[in-house]
Order: structure tokens, then sequence, then C-alpha cells
């Protein structure tokens, strides 16, 4: 900190600096690549250096871009707040009253967080402001705003109603291309890109989830890839309703914003009041791969993280058997199922919906957790103790925000179901929300979910959402319930795991609809789509695992005939693409060919071998010019092993699919490459005599295998083979 206005923050390559001169909010001078240890006349210089000229047409002064920026200074892009004391005070114009640097511990052995505390207030609209901004260790960016009604409860107007709070940060002209994702169930986190024009490029989630829904917004370089190129990116960590915006505005401003979508009326403070808004992530990198590896570190560095980095259990091989009985419950059918599994090294089974009272199908029992007394008429502890008895964890299915209409609950309580006035919303999957903003309704699914948790020593729960939140609303006022939605939930899920610390919790939502940092702070998991098709999912775990680390992505070995797509596929390719994430299977193992069996035994083997490295290690990807052949990988901390997939997509425009790049590595050391078992019988292809390197392995340094890289064995489109880096010693 070098001088007093002027704030350098610094981590892990990553420089932020604030302006905090005089009484506006604080303005972003750099926020970027390591700027080094700056003297404070070098920052003074950047401050002139920064101002815009102010050119004809315009207002006479320059105008500054805060965190949170306001019209009241002259921006007139996006405004950091909007709202209204019964159509009044719809403009801010607060001034800081005090700003605080310290440095918060975030573990033992993890270096502090930097957080600088700004409090500021309006006193004609008569608010108050509190901004915390931090730099993580890992160089993620980290912002939050709480807002209060600082009006006396006697005022003409004593309420403030908000409607959007965005916090900003700006990007450099450099940024001239955007990247998000969209999609749908079953087709999660396909990317698109465009050109960053003017104007405003406005992301949203409008229904409490979305499989359509962008995890991040980078902007960047034009033709940035994940090796290189300078960008940007920001993420909501909120599990309601958000949203991003990336705007160029006249005069060449350019910003990321972002915040939780309120509907209208969803926010209305009282005297005294306040609203906090969700923590806004950003991350920068020279590519994707380190914009990437900023969030998987942060992750890794919580002390309840599930990974051996935190001195935890390996992340147990599982089997869901939805996909293998779907809502047959035979108990001896399912007693077969994890006999086959603990045969072959499952170490967690999961028993999804269809467990509970009046649940035969679909359209019946949603809200009725007790187990079905005419299914299971022992309860569920014949199948519990005979799958413990077998050395594997228990897991078990819940949707505990969702109720059918044909539900005892739902019969009993009308009034937990969220709705406008007098109207219910269109049903989806005959399925309607249950309004946790309502304490009885809270207090039921609490109850509920601890009784069983109580009563049977389960390990694991899948919690599932499997529709949107359309027309939410609070029973019987009918006011906007999104917030109040999202915010019961995170109290539910805390105090569950306050009570029951032993049980891990995958977030699932229809797949991946919900797959944000505000869930991620409380569940261990997430599934990332409910497409198990192996080529389906090389682009949908690539697009999740920007912000997801593989121990925390969820990966199966589905059926050889995908239940979503209808492909077919390859037992290699299947457990190939699960191999890198938290591995598990859903496929009916009672009819599995011996073959099959040996071979699946084999993979959960390597994959149990691997897992240590596969889930501390840095992801990283080659940009291979060639789009149908896709190579991606893992790099141990210390950087003396890898494993690396060389993925045919498809058909390539060649014969051959050329050399690839093994990026990652120290390029200091020599590395032997070889193949890795099983799988590598792929490599023959109608006859052709396999690769001169491929049986003996090669040796090359770290800089040759980045530079150059290794030829690639010719495959059918939708195969694959793994390829295993080792150290062999230092390049003299």
């Amino acid at each position: 900190m070098s001088a007093p206005d002027l704030l350098h923050l610094r981590a892990s390559g990553v420089s932020l600096v604030l302006d905090c001169a005089g009484h506006l909010l604080p303005r972003v001078l750099h926020w970027g690549a390591d700027l080094g240890d700056v003297p404070g006349i070098e920052l003074e210089a950047l401050r002139r250096a920064s101002v815009p000229q102010v050119a004809g047409g315009a207002i006479d002064v320059p105008v500054p871009l805060s965190v949170l920026p306001e019209q009241s200074v002259g921006w007139l892009g996006t405004p950091g707040i909007a709202g209204h004391r019964a159509g009044s005070d719809f403009s801010t114009a607060f001034r800081v009253e005090g700003i605080e640097v310290t440095a918060r511990e975030t573990g033992p052995a993890a270096a502090p967080t930097q957080r600088v505390t700004v409090r500021a207030a309006d006193s004609a609209a008569a608010l108050g402001l509190v901004l915390d901004i931090e730099l993580t260790p890992s160089g993620l960016v980290r912002q939050r705003a709480v807002l209060t009604n600082t009006a006396e409860a006697s005022a003409p107007r004593p309420e403030y109603t908000l409607a959007s709070m965005d916090l900003s940060l700006p990007v450099p002209t450099e940024a001239d291309e955007i990247l998000d994702f969209t999609g749908r169930w079953i087709r999660e986190r396909a990317a698109q890109r465009k050109p960053f024009t003017f104007g405003t490029h406005v992301r949203e989630v409008r229904k409490g989830r979305g499989h359509d829904a962008t995890l991040l917004v980078v902007a960047g370089r034009a033709g940035f890839g994940y090796r290189s190129g300078e960008v940007w990116g920001v993420h909501v960590a909120w599990s309601g309703n958000s949203r991003i915006v990336a705007e160029k505005i006249q005069g060449g401003d350019r910003h990321l914003a972002a915040g939780e979508l309120l509907l209208a009326g969803e926010i209305i403070l009282g005297a005294g009041e306040c609203y906090e808004s969700p923590w806004v992530f950003a991350s920068y990198g020279d590519g994707l791969d380190e914009l990437s590896a900023r969030f998987h570190e942060y992750l890794r560095g919580r002390p309840h993280h599930p990974s051996t980095a935190n001195g935890r259990p390996e992340r147990p091989v599982h089997i869901n058997v939805w996909e293998a009985v779907y809502f047959d419950h035979r108990l001896d059918k399912l007693k077969a199922l994890a006999d086959e599994a603990a045969a072959i090294g499952v170490e967690r089974y999961v028993l999804d919906d269809g467990w509970f009272r009046h649940r035969r199908d679909p359209s019946a029992g949603l809200g009725d957790w007790y187990v079905d007394e005419d299914v299971w008429p022992d309860g569920l502890s014949p199948l519990v103790d005979h799958v413990r008895a077998l050395g594997m964890q228990f897991g078990l299915w819940f949707e505990p925000e969702m109720v059918n209409p044909d539900s005892d609950l739902a019969r009993a309580h009308p009034e937990w179901i969220m709705a406008t006035g007098d109207r219910l919303p269109p049903e989806s999957r005959q399925q309607q929300v249950l309004d946790l903003g309502h304490e009885g309704a809270f207090d039921h699914v609490l109850e509920r979910i601890d009784a069983i948790l109580t009563e049977y020593p389960i390990g694991y729960i899948k919690w599932d959402h499997n529709r949107d939140l359309v027309d939410a609303g609070h029973s019987p006022t009918g006011r906007a319930g999104v917030h109040d939605q999202a915010a019961a939930l995170y109290r539910l899920l805390d105090e569950i795991r306050r009570r029951h610390p032993q049980v891990e919790i995958e977030s699932c939502s229809g797949g991946g609809g919900r797959a944000d940092l505000g869930i991620l702070e409380r569940t261990d998991r997430v599934w990332a789509s409910d497409c198990i098709d192996a080529l389906e999912r090389q682009s949908i775990e690539a697009g999740t695992g920007l912000l997801v680390p593989p121990e925390m992505m969820g990966s199966h070995i589905g059926s050889p005939h995908s239940h979503t797509t209808g492909r077919r596929h390859d037992l290699d390719f299947r457990a190939g693409t699960a191999f890198f994430s938290h591995m598990g299977i859903e496929w009916d193992l009672t009819e599995t060919s011996a073959e099959d069996t040996a071979e699946l035994a084999r993979w959960i083997a390597l994959h149990k071998e691997h897992r240590g490295l596969l889930h501390t290690g840095t992801v990283v990807h080659a940009d291979h010019p060639d789009a149908s052949v896709w190579v991606h990988g893992v790099v141990a901390p210390g950087a003396d092993e890898a494993i690396f997939t060389v993925v045919q997509l498809t058909t390539g425009p060649n014969e051959m699919p050329g050399r690839v790049r093994l990026p990652g590595l120290d390029a200091a050391t020599t590395y032997r490459v070889h193949h890795l078992d099983p799988g590598a019988g792929t490599t023959d292809h109608e006859g052709g005599r396999r690769l001169r390197w491929w049986d003996d392995g090669v040796e090359l340094s770290g800089r040759v295998l980045a530079a150059v890289g290794v030829q690639a064995p010719v495959q059918h489109p939708e195969h694959c083979v793994l390829l295993h880096v080792t150290a062999v010693r230092e390049v003299l």
C-alpha cells in the first residue's frame, strides 16, 4: 500500500489498483497482470495518466467508473444501484466516510485474503453503504455490498424499494471479444462468442436456476484460448436469479457488472433494514486455464473442501441406481446391484428417486418424505445394512424444494405452494415449488430430512431441483419470492450440515441447473448434467470445469446405449470421459457381460490409483487447431506427473490428427510419456501400424512437449486415449 488514497493489492500474479481519493466510491485503475512493487509516485502518475479527456458534447468533467457506478457523477451506462423511495431518490450520491484495509485469514496454511472495506452514505436519500472488495490468495477479486435504509420510521417515505445492485469492474480496450455459455437440459454449458461491441450484453437468470444460464461471462482479446490471450471473467455466487452485464459505452469505457436479478418489489427495505448482495467473483488470466485455476485454487483452499488436499478421504467411486431401476424398487434387484458394484470396487451406493410414499412415477408423492411402507415394509434398513456390510457408503435422493399437487403435503398445506395472487403457476414435471419462505414449509422439510438422516446411517444426499421458478410468489400476498427462496435454501442446507456434518451433499438441478459458488459453498459435488452420453459430456464438463474443479464434478459411466441421446459408445470412451472427474456409474450392472464387468473393474482401479493427482492437480487444455481433436489433462501440484487425454470428437479434416501439445509441465524437466491402460487398444485403426513411440514411450522435456508435442494416434470418432506423463530428470 504505497499511498493512503491509492491501494495496490497483489496476489498470485494479479494486481488490483484502487483509487480512493476524495469522497467518491473507489475506482479501479487496474485489474489484471501483476504490476510488481510499484512505488507510490508511479501510482500517482498512473492515476493522472488514466483520467480520460473531456470530449465535445460531453459533460464538463471526466466521468469516473466506480465499483458501484452512479448517475450522479455523470455515469450513463448501467447503474450500480437502482431504486426509489415512493418515486423519489432514484439516483444515489454516496460519499465515502471511511476506508479500512485488513488481511483476513482464510486457513491455517493459506496466505491471507486482502480486504478493503468502504463505508459510505447518501444523507439525502437516507441510505448507507458498506462495500467489501477482496483479493484472495489465488488472485480472485470478490466484491459484495450491503445497503441499509437509514430513514427514520416516522419519515414521510420510510420504505426504500431496491430494483438492482450490480458491482462493476473495468476491462481494458484490448478486451474486444465476449465468451459466455448457454444450453438447455442435457446440453448445458455450450460456449458462444461474439465481438465486444457498443451496447449492453446481458445474461440473466429469471427462473431460480438455469441449464441455459452462464456460469461466467468472459471478456478478452479476440481469439483467446486456454493457454494464451488475456481474459477477464465474472461470476455471481448466488442460487436464485442473477445477471451479468458486459457493456461498452460511448467514450470507450468497458466493464463487467454483476449481481442478483431482483423481481419487481422483491426487496423493500423498511427503516433500519438492509440488503446484502451476493458475492461477485472476478478472475483474470493469461488464457482460460489460468482464469479457471484461480477458481479451483480458491475452492480447494477452503477448510471444508472435499479434497485430499485438505486431509479428507479421497473421493469415493459412486453407483447411482436411477438409470438401472428408475421407480422399480425391488429389494432383491437393488441388493444384486450392490453386490455387483462392491465386487468391482465401487465405494458409495446411491438410491435415487422412488423410495418415499406414493412415489411410483413422477406424478405423485413429492413432499411426502416418509419411507413408503408398501414398497419398503421393513424400512430402508435391509438395503442400507446390506450396502454397508459390503463396505460401501449409502446415499439417498431428495428433492426438498418441490411438491407434487398429488401429495399429502400439498393437500394439507396448499398455502405452502409458491403462487402469485389467486393463481397457481403452470405445472412443470407435474410439480410445483414448495415455498421455503413459509416457516411451516421450512420446518417440515428440515424435520423430515433430519429424521431420515437420524434414523439411517446415510453419508450422502443427492439434492435435486427439477423445475424452474415461474410466477414464483409468496402465498397469500403474491409478493415475488425468489430471493427469499434462495436465502431459505441456504439456511436449510446450513442447518442440515450443522446437524449432520458427516453427510456430503450433491447439488443436482435436473443435472447442471445450479452450479454456482453460492450453492457450492454448502455442497460437495455438482451433477453437471442428466446427460451421461460421453460425447455430450466432453463439452458439458469443459464449460462447467472453468468454475468447478474435477473433484466436485460428478461424471458417470453410463450404459452402452445413452438414455438421453440414443447414441452408443464403447466402454473405453465412456470410462475415459468420466475418469478425470468424481467418477461414478449409472448402469445396470446385473445385465453387463463378464467382459464389460472386468473392463469396468480395471477402469475403477485405474481411477483410484490416480485420483489423488486428478483431484488436486492443475487442469490444463491444449489449444489444438483441429476442432475434431480435444486435448486436456491434469498436472500434479509439483509438476512431476500428469495425465492427459486425446479425444477424437468427430472425423477431422485430415486423415492424420498430427501432433498434440501437452501444456502445463515444467520446462526444465524431462518426462517420459506413455499410454495408460486400459483403452490402449484403440490406437489400432483399420489395420494401420501403431505409433513408433506408443509401446515403449518417449522421453522429452516439458519445454518440447508444450511447444512441439507428440504425434497423436489415429482414432475412430468418439474415442479417446490416456497419456501418462512422469518426470525422469531435470534438464541440464
